[in-house]
């Protein structure tokens, strides 16, 4: 069995890599359509979080074919998803800002009847979003607009092993120009960690695409993306936080409640930064 497994597995190495795309794509089409789909009747923090990263892996994939497709186009649909994640991530930040108050037992309790009524505002305007938009066809006819000309390409294609590993590579010298970037940056300057964070992300879920088809095991690899992950991920949920609070001060409570919570989140926000930096050596 391991041996058919394994000529299976060849054949499908080494098939072009135009070929292979819908088989890729379609899944995630469909799981985020159902997601999509489901966010209207359940608005759970983990219902939010699962349709932003359906729609952050399938940005990633586009990504990784973009080489092989007309540019302007493949832009333009990647930017689709990421209006559409961002949708979903309005109502998620509310969630991580409440969760993270509700960790601290200071004055900052007295905000979460507004925080709660805040989220409640969001999320309606993020369903809206999503429905008007019609997720459903608007990803269907990006699947069907990027497939159609994958087939009608008449240069001979590149083998699909192949192909990953350069989108790999490709993604692995971002990430490692990003990380040398932040690791000389000064520790206000977040947005040098942020880049690592996505670019650690999109590196992952290129390992997930593609890792069957590639020569050699990556669990290190992964195992080190894992951590920079969660790491850098919690360190964004602080800094997103901390932002999306003083976004709001004015409509949410008294100044000493604020100040009280603000406090709390750059204590948390400088613990975390400095967990982050750890991984950067």
């Amino acid at each position: 069995m391991k041996q058919e497994s394994d000529t299976v597995n060849q054949s499908v190495s080494e098939a072009p890599a135009q070929q292979a795309f819908r088989s890729y794509a379609a899944p995630l089409v469909d799981r985020a359509t159902a997601l999509a789909k489901g966010v209207r009747d359940d608005a759970s923090p983990e219902a939010l979080h699962k349709l932003r990263v359906s729609l952050r892996r399938l940005r990633s994939l586009w990504w990784a074919f973009a080489p092989l497709v007309d540019k302007g186009e493949n832009t333009r649909q990647r930017a689709v998803y990421k209006f559409l994640a961002t949708a979903a991530g309005k109502t998620r930040d509310w969630d991580i800002l409440i969760d993270l108050l509700g960790q601290d037992d200071s004055d900052a309790q007295a905000l979460m009847p507004k925080l709660e009524q805040a989220r409640r505002d969001t999320l309606a305007t993020s369903r809206a979003t999503l429905v008007n938009a019609d997720v459903k066809h608007l990803l269907r006819d990006a699947l069907a607009t990027t497939s159609a000309e994958l087939h009608a390409a008449h240069e001979p294609g590149i083998a699909l092993r192949k192909f990953a590993a350069q989108r790999i590579g490709a993604s692995e010298r971002s990430l490692k120009k990003r990380i040398k970037r932040a690791s000389r940056a000064k520790r206000s300057n977040y947005a040098a960690f942020h880049d690592v964070r996505k670019a650690g992300k999109k590196l992952r879920y290129l390992f997930e695409f593609f890792g069957p088809v590639l020569q050699g095991g990556h669990k290190r690899t992964l195992k080190r993306l894992k951590k920079i992950q969660k790491r850098f991920g919690m360190l964004n949920d602080a800094v997103a936080s901390e932002a999306l609070l003083r976004d709001n001060a004015a409509s949410l409570a008294d100044a000493d409640h604020i100040e009280a919570a603000l406090d709390w989140l750059d204590r948390k926000r400088k613990r975390r930064l400095r967990a982050a930096s750890q991984l950067l050596g």
